[in-house]
């Protein structure tokens, strides 16, 4: 095995050798190249294939004047990377593209990595850009293929499956899958539902089983991707739901709340709208409240009435409370 493990080194620092060389002038000759890497010439060949396998244009000419050299592209050759590595790198790249420190700089990579690989690589790493979504950055650690699995149904417009857990246990989901969604702290699939004939959001870090279908759809009339998850995560899933008027400006309350606990609106100058919800309305009055902003409850109205009674039971407190 160790042996084994060796060889197959030893053949890749060679074709690196063999790329490096290839990279340093326009032309060589198989002999040339045979005694620069102490191999015979029929190795020469084999390790070219390997580079054309991978993607790299390696172009070999005939007759006195022939030899091999880089094709068009050479300034930029494919990486060498296999398909884990390349999907590993992507995913990585991607959840830290929505970040609010890094996202730049992951882009920046992100874009550079989409130049250089292989075209067979190129095809399944765009296949996962395309299909990513941001309202944060994901964080939570999944499974690299499974996202890739439902990538490559977002992209091929193919129904996807899975093990989701439900009130009743583990259930089978069928969906046609249309946009993966990284939060500021997991990853999400939204898809419609055909068990449901609605849409959905699903993390995708409590699937099991995840596979693509062979079964294409056609693409429904779908909502925003990153705003629907978010509002999802922030109060769809609450049994109380409020929004609220807050007379400041809509970056100024993003940067107080985190994306997974609000949706927050621009309402005009210095105006913005918080959607949010809890498990009861007075936890959500006193977040907002907490914000140090004036505020209106647009919904629902008998929260305005609490709001009162909230106030009163305070002044009360304040009145009976002594002077330190």
């Amino acid at each position: 095995m160790d042996g084994a493990r060796g060889d197959e080194r030893g053949t890749t620092e060679r074709v690196l050798t063999l790329l490096g060389l290839l990279r340093q002038r326009q032309a060589w000759t198989g002999p040339e190249l045979a005694d620069r890497l102490r191999v015979t010439s029929r190795t020469v060949r084999r390790d070219v294939e390997r580079l054309r396998a991978l993607g790299y244009p390696v172009l070999a000419g005939r007759g006195v004047g022939g030899g091999y050299r880089l094709g068009p592209g050479q300034d930029l050759p494919p990486l060498l990377l296999d398909d884990e590595e390349a999907i590993a790198t992507a995913v990585s790249l991607l959840a830290g593209a929505g970040g609010a420190v890094a996202g730049d700089t992951a882009l920046r990579a992100l874009t550079k990595l989409d130049r250089v690989l292989p075209t067979r690589l190129r095809h399944e790493v765009r296949a996962l850009s395309g299909s990513v979504e941001f309202f944060g950055g994901g964080r939570t650690p999944v499974d690299s293929e499974v996202l890739m699995t439902l990538a490559r149904a977002c992209r091929d417009e193919v129904e996807a499956g899975f093990d989701y857990p439900s009130g009743s246990g583990v259930r089978r989901r069928r969906v046609e899958p249309y946009r993966l969604v990284a939060s500021d702290r997991r990853w999400y699939l939204l898809a419609y539902d055909l068990d449901r004939d609605d849409w959905r959001s699903f993390r995708v870090d409590r699937m099991t089983e995840a596979s693509a279908r062979t079964w294409r759809f056609r693409p429904r009339t779908a909502p925003d991707a990153a705003a629907y998850v978010q509002e999802g995560v922030a109060s769809r899933v609450y049994p109380h739901r409020a929004s609220f008027l807050v007379h400041a400006s809509a970056d100024t309350v993003r940067a107080q709340i985190p994306a997974s606990a609000a949706v927050v609106r621009p309402r005009g100058s210095g105006l913005c709208e918080v959607l949010s919800g809890a498990g009861s309305l007075d936890f959500v009055l006193m977040h907002v409240l907490l914000l140090g902003h004036d505020f209106e409850v647009l919904d629902p109205p008998e929260l305005a009435s609490r709001c009162r009674v909230l106030a009163e039971r305070l002044l009360s407190a304040g009145a009976r409370s002594s002077p330190c």
